[in-house]
């Protein structure tokens, strides 16, 4: 097997190992801490709105352990001009529509708006685009689920657009094994820090 061939190998194991562990951490927490740990999170994003005013913003609707809440769209909405949301598409990538306040039952039980979709370049109108993630570390480096439905959202945006990752303590890691198709955020939010500004190499952006 070719040297780079190897190497992609090993970080695709190594990123599947850390999404395990990372991801069982969340299932042992308590409902309890979850709800406090999402309260902390959506103060925070919600002061990020409130100082920069987006006129779009782009969100997710938090569904099992993920941070944020299940309530995020409803607080996001109740300070953004327009409030997007996803629809997941059968290649699992991501269309949008404008949430009106109620939610449906979509593929895989995800929850998501009933109005008009708006195409996947519909996103490039958001201001603010908040994305789910299972760490990220000090670059920007973005770690998912593993399904690269939000890596082709996050390919979209036009340089400088605002992208913000939802995490509970302990998410923000040092470094993440990357791979060629692995995207970057500007910055991420945790409970116990709050906003926190990645800080990209000079020959990645984010």
């Amino acid at each position: 097997m070719p040297y780079f061939a190897a190497d992609a190998e090993r970080s695709r194991q190594e990123k599947v190992a850390l999404r395990g562990r990372l991801l069982a951490a969340r299932a042992a927490m308590t409902a309890p801490d979850r709800q406090a740990a999402a309260a902390s999170v959506q103060a925070a994003l919600v002061d990020v709105v409130r100082r920069t005013q987006p006129t779009v913003i782009a969100a997710y609707v938090p569904v099992s352990t993920e941070p944020g809440g299940a309530d995020l769209p409803s607080v996001l909405a109740a300070h953004a001009r327009d409030l997007l949301l996803p629809l997941l598409l059968q290649d699992a990538d991501l269309d949008w529509a404008r949430f009106d306040g109620t939610l449906l039952t979509g593929p895989r039980g995800l929850r998501q708006p009933g109005g008009p979709a708006l195409g996947v370049d519909a996103v490039r109108s958001a201001d603010l685009v908040v994305v789910p993630a299972v760490a990220v570390d000090r670059t920007g480096l973005r770690l998912g689920r593993g399904g690269g439905s939000y890596d082709r959202v996050l390919a979209r945006l036009a340089p400088g657009t605002m992208t913000v990752a939802l995490l509970y303590d302990g998410e923000l890691l040092e470094s993440i094994p990357a791979e060629p198709h692995d995207r970057t955020v500007r910055a991420a939010i945790t409970p116990r820090t709050g906003l926190v500004a990645c800080r990209p190499p000079d020959n990645r952006s984010a």
